[in-house]
């Protein structure tokens, strides 16, 4: 149709360039289209012959001016692109004028297509040249917002990168991480793919196989495609196919269907109503262009009159291709000569096709929207306000790069729906999730689920708003992995060789946790912390030390109340027979401040059970080391008596005036003095203190007193040492004193216990851990305190006990009698056998 300005249209009514193999002997066929008629883009054409007509009635835009339209076939394909696109450029013209270098008629002032991607690269290359604007309504590959190299392109649907990215969180979503990927062998396909996997890429997608095909490859490529479908692992497939290659692929997948697989879909093909018909492709879901509604478009697809069929090649096949008949025509070209081969019952009213479907109208609104584009470009150019009043003046030819300026600026809304470009030629992107769902009925329905607003902030983008149905009519979420999911407590660890998708679950080491699902790492407790058996939680590590509720201490502590029961007793007996021989020889006054300190030794153990504190930490080794030494010091006090005693028994010796009570009082005053002052100093500068030990055992904590300073523990105990092996040697030193001096011997014998408990204390006390290393300190102070007790007073306690029974019987026996007198000869007797006989009487 003609009019004071032009606009062009370019859509794919056929998916194929009718190929010649020339010869080079005649002159080639004009290039046309053929293969299977592609009603969807039809209509897409008539939106655009309904716009034009909206605006050429309009009164606000472009008032008395008509706009025209030129619409052509492109095939889809490069070839035909570039011829529609000269004649664009140049006029419709077939021939040149002989007086005239260029045709009579003038180019178009913009061009509306081209439906793919690869032919509007063409198309814009070649008409941007001459500064004519193209604006597409579904040319979506991201190569085209470049305007280095696009400089005249614009659209009105969005660009690739945005519906990679929504369908990227799409699969994210919804937790697949092992998907297959099918694409146009097209820049559409290549482009959309390569940003749908670079987004993919980072929200940790990862992809069994990617392959690509076109629609004019062999049968045995298309093949090979859909065998690489049915045998692969992945049950999500995401197809970035344009509307002519998935019509390919899925007839050759219906020839033997696969296995079921999850369709996720670009808008190229996803919202083509003559794709619901394959089931097997039921509970796909992609994004779509937005809904929207144009009224009286439907009337004006309706109101397709017979003539206009017959006086129309694209339109008659339409016919012949939606009814299933034919038209033939006659020579006479008017209505009345029409040769009807066809029923004549054919009613387009009734039919069921996606040129009469106009329940949800997507890409046709971008037809529609850029229309309007063009046309608000051109009234900016040519019109202009006066008096509130709109002029326009249709015979100012202006420069095409004008409407190209001017349509860079345009923002205005039709029937609500805003249109505007930016920077790239680009619209704001907005989409909706739809879904392929079966029906009650059994028929597959295109619904709309949700939203994806890219204009939005980063995670507010993704909206869902209703239920979906996914493959088989599943009401579950279907689950395309490599690997299962490795649950708390475990670790991913990657396959060698397979994508990072593709992983073992490893139990996390000792000490960590993971606490979500496919963990890369796990993490380590606290150092208070410690993880429980299945690894996914820390909890408190629990605490151990030497409790009284524990079997082993409330043995100790027995042993510890018994033995000083037991020194207490001795010491009862003791002062109960003060006055015998036996108690006065044997330094009754060492002997009871012995026995005091072997109770303290036998208490002191106590202060070692318990959880330690500051107090109970320096108090249970200085307690322990002073009342070891004041104990040593009398057994040394003691020793040194025993071996003084026999000295003096020489004639002239005057040693005894030197070991009397107060010098053996001074004696143990200074030894047990010196131990004092090394404990004081230790308490002074590093005293002991409790602590955590986190060290010795990983899953608990001990609860110890720390030395403070190892070197003044070491000296407690090497003083205490060095008193004990001082006195085992005057011990030892004294063993072969007379038979009946039996002092030397039991001191001897209670010191080398003592010496052999301490010698093995030392290793074990190191290599013992946690509460054991309390409990070998607690064995050893009471080890070496019964050592002392039994072996020094053990055996005078038995002649005690003895002798008071032995005078207990004699008297009994004897009583009224009188004593009996041995009036035979012994040796003299000895001072010491006194001691031990002192009721019986000898006379020589």
């Amino acid at each position: 149709m003609d009019g004071d300005f032009v606009v062009g249209g370019v859509f794919s009514f056929h998916y194929q360039l009718y190929t010649v193999i020339h010869n080079y002997t005649i002159k080639p066929e004009p290039l046309r289209c053929t293969g299977r008629f592609n009603a969807r883009d039809l209509r897409f054409s008539f939106t655009m012959i309904f716009a034009i007509e909206e605006i050429n009635n309009s009164t606000a835009l472009l008032p008395g001016i008509k706009l025209g339209y030129q619409i052509y076939d492109s095939c889809a394909s490069v070839p035909m692109a570039t011829q529609v696109a000269f004649q664009l450029s140049n006029g419709q013209d077939p021939v040149f004028y002989k007086d005239s270098n260029c045709s009579q008629s003038e180019m178009v002032a913009a061009a509306i297509g081209d439906s793919g991607s690869t032919p509007s690269i063409t198309m814009t290359r070649i008409i941007g040249s001459f500064n004519i604007p193209l604006v597409s309504h579904f040319a979506t590959c991201a190569c085209l917002s470049d305007k280095q190299q696009y400089p005249s392109f614009f659209r009105t649907i969005p660009s690739d990168q945005f519906q990679a990215d929504a369908l990227a969180k799409l699969v994210k979503h919804f937790g697949w991480t092992w998907i297959g990927a099918v694409r146009s062998d097209s820049d559409y396909g290549n482009y959309g793919m390569a940003s749908f996997l670079a987004a993919a890429h980072r929200e940790g997608i990862c992809v069994e196989y990617s392959i690509s095909f076109y629609r004019t490859d062999p049968l045995s490529k298309i093949q090979r495609v859909a065998d690489v479908i049915r045998r692969s692992t992945a049950t999500v497939v995401v197809a970035f196919t344009a509307s002519g290659e998935t019509r390919v692929l899925l007839e050759e997948l219906a020839r033997e269907l696969p296995p079921p697989r999850q369709w996720i879909g670009s808008e190229g093909w996803i919202t083509d109503p003559s794709y619901l018909s394959y089931s097997f492709c039921a509970g796909a879901i992609g994004v779509a262009i937005q809904r929207s509604v144009i009224p009286g478009l439907r009337d004006f697809l309706l109101d397709l009159s017979p003539s206009e069929v017959a006086t129309s090649s694209v339109l008659t096949e339409f016919w012949e291709d939606a009814f299933n008949c034919s038209l033939k025509k006659s020579e006479v070209h008017n209505y009345e000569h029409l040769e009807i081969v066809c029923d004549g019952f054919e009613d387009i009213k009734t039919l069921k096709n996606p040129f009469t479907d106009t329940s949800q109208l997507r890409i046709s609104n971008m037809v529609y929207k850029a229309v309007y584009a063009i046309a608000h470009a051109i009234h900016n150019a040519v019109c202009w306000e006066t008096n509130f009043t709109t002029q326009c003046d249709k015979l100012i030819r202006r420069d095409s790069k004008q409407v190209l300026t001017e349509l860079k600026m345009v923002n205005f809304s039709r029937n609500g729906y805003p249109v505007s470009f930016d920077a790239n030629g680009d619209p704001v992107a907005f989409y909706e999730l739809v879904n392929w769902q079966k029906s009650e009925s059994g028929v597959v329905e295109l619904v709309t689920v949700g939203y994806y607003d890219a204009s939005l902030p980063e995670g507010q983008q993704f909206r869902l708003m209703r239920n979906m149905s996914w493959v088989e009519g599943s009401k579950h979420v279907p689950v395309s992995v490599c690997t299962e999911s490795c649950p708390p407590g475990t670790r991913k660890v990657l396959q060698k060789g397979k994508p990072i998708c593709c992983y073992d679950c490893t139990p996390c080491p000792e000490g960590e946790i993971s606490n979500t699902t496919d963990s890369p790492d796990c993490l380590p407790c606290p150092s208070e912390l410690w993880p429980n058996a299945q690894r996914d939680a820390c909890f408190p590590k629990p605490v151990e030390f030497l409790s009284y509720d524990e079997v082993l201490a409330i043995i100790l502590a027995a042993f510890s109340v018994s033995g000083a029961c037991l020194a207490i007793i001795t010491a009862a007996i003791f002062f109960h027979h003060r006055t015998t021989p036996i108690v006065r020889a044997n330094n009754s006054e060492l002997s009871f401040l012995l026995l005091f300190s072997l109770t303290l030794c036998f208490l002191c153990s106590l202060t070692f059970i318990g959880a330690p504190s500051d107090w109970s930490c320096m108090l249970r080794h200085t307690a322990f080391g002073i009342t070891f030494v004041l104990c040593i010091s009398c057994v040394l006090g003691k020793t040194v008596v025993v071996l003084m005693a026999f000295k003096a028994t020489l004639p002239g010796s005057n040693v005894m005036k030197w070991f009397g009570p107060p010098q053996q009082r001074m004696t143990v005053v200074f030894f047990t003095f010196v131990q004092v002052l090394i404990c004081t100093v230790w308490l002074l500068l590093s005293p002991p203190y409790p602590m955590k030990n986190l060290s010795t055992y990983k899953e608990k904590i001990i609860l110890e007193c720390a030395l403070g300073s190892a070197v003044g523990f070491w000296a407690v105990l090497g003083y205490i040492g060095l008193l004990a092996v001082f006195c085992f040697v005057l011990a030892v030193l004294a063993r072969k004193l007379p038979d009946n001096f039996n002092e030397a011997k039991l001191i001897t014998f209670s010191m080398l216990i003592f010496c052999a408990v301490w010698l093995t204390f030392i290793p074990a006390y190191v290599s013992s851990p946690g509460k054991f290393t309390v409990a070998v300190e607690i064995f050893a102070i009471l080890a070496s305190s019964f050592g002392l007790i039994l072996c020094i007073f053990a055996p005078k306690c038995f002649i005690i006990l003895f002798q008071s029974l032995d005078s207990s019987i004699t008297k009994f026996l004897w009583q009224d009698k009188p004593p009996r007198i041995s009036l035979k000869r012994f040796r003299r007797p000895k001072a010491e056998e006194d001691w031990i006989y002192p009721n019986f009487i000898i006379i020589s």
